[in-house]
């Protein structure tokens, strides 16, 4: 019998005290996601809450990205506007890697089974030279391989080898019936 009440959120660590979550919320809400704040200095302020970003990254306006200390950029990674990086467990993304408009990668789940509904996540690691398309979403504990194209609205749940093409399944579109006798 579930019961969300005793949910204790037992093995997750945030990773940094409340005040820096309450200093990083606020300003990612009143700087980072606006039109306004250069790429240059959201990279910097990322920096300097802990993520780990290599060269020539580009992190555009929008982007939520929950715990900066648990996000790692390669060298060459690009993050579209409206992309959600629910990082509650490290997100790696390798070198030349675009994360297209509005994309979800998602670390964090639940225990259905568990009375108290107890978290079960797991990290994401996205390999190099890759494409997830927009609004294509990346759930916990998968792995994608380098080279690999993730469509549009895909729903990634297992791990990607590398080189393979992972593409949302079409619309089942029929004609409308002839209502001619």
């Amino acid at each position: 019998m579930k019961d969300l009440r005793g949910f204790t959120g037992v093995g997750y660590d945030k990773g940094r005290s409340k005040l820096v979550q309450a200093a990083w919320l606020a300003t990612q809400g009143a700087v980072l996601q606006h039109w306004w704040c250069p790429p240059k200095v959201r990279m910097s302020v990322l920096r300097m809450f802990g993520a780990k970003i290599g060269r020539d990254c580009l992190v555009r306006h929008r982007v939520r990205i929950h715990w900066p200390w648990k996000l790692e950029l390669e060298d060459s990674v690009w993050i579209g506007e409206g992309a959600w990086i629910l990082n509650l467990e490290p997100v790696r993304i390798g070198n030349n890697t675009c994360v297209s408009q509005e994309v979800f990668l998602c670390t964090g789940s639940h225990l259905f089974d568990h009375d108290n509904f107890e978290f079960d996540n797991a990290p994401i690691t996205i390999g190099a030279r890759s494409w997830l398309a927009a609004r294509s979403t990346i759930l916990r504990g998968v792995t994608v391989g380098d080279d690999v194209l993730v469509g549009a609205q895909a729903l990634v749940v297992k791990d990607v080898p590398s080189g393979a093409k992972v593409l949302a399944p079409k619309a089942d579109v029929r004609e409308p019936k002839s209502t001619q006798a």
